[in-house]
């Protein structure tokens, strides 16, 4: 009788992290497309603005992005130590994915106010208006995602004897570093295409050359 009264509270525990879950892979989707339209926004606009002139990006760039491969990489080791039960372990991995994203953000904003000494403004040109435009859209899914560990962090402390608490601990930290995940692969996109697409490409991808 004991093991049932125990098993109902862990299979609600599960059914709501597979439901979480399904609405997160929903939000990845929708974000997934949001990006993606400003990206071929983004593409559009070169072949629309014969004047294009593009934007040296600052090498702080490099920075924040291997802070935010160290970030998911932490995040995704911290959900293993859930899953293994090792709550000191997951707790301290957790603790520096959120310490790593914090300074992406902070390289991010680095970033910012070199090209605002360089006189490079949100108005400046096309180019600078997007940069600005497409890293603060991520920035605030970043800040999306630092809302979530504050709220996995409490749980990557529970008793490893407490099922119910570790089944708790287990599925948010593990979406925490699924959602941390699509932050990179999306930051990869962006980066790729502020550093990579040039009106020349867009034309020949676009069949316009």
């Amino acid at each position: 009788m004991s093991g049932v009264l125990l098993g109902d509270p862990l299979r609600e525990l599960q059914a709501r992290g597979r439901a979480v879950g399904t609405g997160l892979w929903a939000f990845i989707g929708v974000g997934s497309t949001l990006f993606a339209l400003f990206i071929s926004a983004y593409a559009m606009r070169m072949l629309d603005a014969p004047d294009w002139t593009p934007l040296a990006l600052p090498r702080t760039l490099w920075l924040s992005s291997a802070l935010l491969v160290a970030g998911s990489a932490l995040m995704h080791l911290a959900a293993g130590a859930a899953r293994a039960r090792q709550v000191a372990r997951a707790r301290a991995l957790l603790l520096y994915g959120g310490v790593a994203a914090m300074a992406f953000l902070g390289t991010q904003l680095w970033s910012w106010q070199l090209l605002i000494d360089a006189q490079v403004r949100l108005a400046t040109h096309p180019a600078a208006s997007f940069f600005y435009l497409l890293t603060a859209l991520h920035g605030l899914h970043v800040i999306g995602g630092l809302v979530a560990w504050s709220i996995a962090m409490p749980a990557a402390s529970a008793d490893a004897g407490d099922a119910a608490a570790q089944a708790v601990a287990v599925w948010r930290i593990a979406l925490v570093a699924r959602y941390w995940h699509f932050l990179l692969l999306v930051w990869a996109v962006l980066y790729a295409a502020l550093a990579g697409l040039e009106p020349e490409l867009v034309r020949a991808i676009c069949g316009r050359a």
